[in-house]
């Protein structure tokens, strides 16, 4: 333990990073599910948010969810 930082700081880091591997597991789950997406287009996007996984995990519900979600799925837009 660091005497210079509280004790809380701890507690909302390590919330963070469990906030940051649930996302993780969320996007890549619903990478694997999207339908309209061809295997090298997963593989891409998987690729991606392991190199840089907070950028890869923005894009994918700015980006990735728009085109992989679409009206012609049958799927309802979240």
């Amino acid at each position: 333990m660091n005497p210079l930082l509280p004790a809380a700081s701890d507690l909302v880091w390590s919330g963070v990073v469990v906030i940051g591997v649930v996302l993780l597991v969320i996007t890549i789950v619903q990478i694997s599910r999207a339908a309209t997406l061809s295997t090298t287009a997963r593989a891409l996007w998987v690729l991606g948010i392991l190199i840089a996984p907070v950028i890869g995990v923005l894009a994918w519900f700015v980006i990735g969810r728009r085109s992989a979600w679409g009206p012609d799925t049958g799927r309802a837009r979240l």
